[in-house]
């Protein structure tokens, strides 16, 4: 190592020292996210109708290669249907602590259905709150397990610790809210 180096390094040193940081305090300030982050699994429905687009095809969990993804499908009742194919997704349990995060589910997925969201925040104690199911995963649902449980034993709302642009493919939202808002 030359004095040429060191030089150098030290000068790269010496200009970061003089300029703003560029963390953030966390829990106190909503952390940036960029629109292409991948974090927990969302199940999305269709706009209009509001049903499910999942149909238990299983494709996600045949990519999945941690093999975190469980699907168990069933038939889909003709007077009351859940998604619009002949079957929907009776059981879907994703393992978020074999879950690698990497989007092959949302690549597989023929129908849109699985989406990587925007949420982080999943850390817990209990093993169980890691397996999340189909009503933790749904559109509209928002936090993770851990956040929603702390949140009605405090009895406060949720508090999400991070911004994002709005994400067309999670349009199924809008439609949730509306549908709350009338019922």
């Amino acid at each position: 190592m030359s004095v040429l180096e060191i030089a150098k390094g030290m000068g790269i040193t010496l200009s970061k020292l003089f300029q703003k940081p560029v963390t953030i305090s966390y829990p106190e300030q909503p952390a940036q996210l960029k629109p292409r982050f991948r974090g927990r699994h969302v199940l999305t429905r269709h706009t209009g109708t509001g049903l499910e687009k999942c149909i238990g095809c299983s494709l996600c969990a045949a990519a999945c290669p941690a093999y975190a993804i469980y699907v168990e499908a069933a038939e889909n009742d003709p007077r009351d249907p859940v998604s619009p194919g002949e079957r929907y997704a009776k059981v879907y349990e994703i393992n978020m602590l074999r879950c690698i995060f990497c989007g092959m589910c949302e690549e597989a997925c023929p129908t849109g259905a699985v989406v990587l969201g925007n949420e982080f925040e999943m850390a817990d104690y209990r093993y169980g709150d890691f397996v999340y199911g189909k009503q933790d995963m749904l559109v509209g649902t928002q936090g993770s397990k851990p956040q929603r449980r702390e949140a009605k034993k405090y009895k406060k709302a949720v508090k999400m610790g991070f911004q994002v642009t709005v994400r067309p493919e999670l349009e199924g939202v809008k439609y949730l809210a509306s549908r709350e808002v009338s019922s």
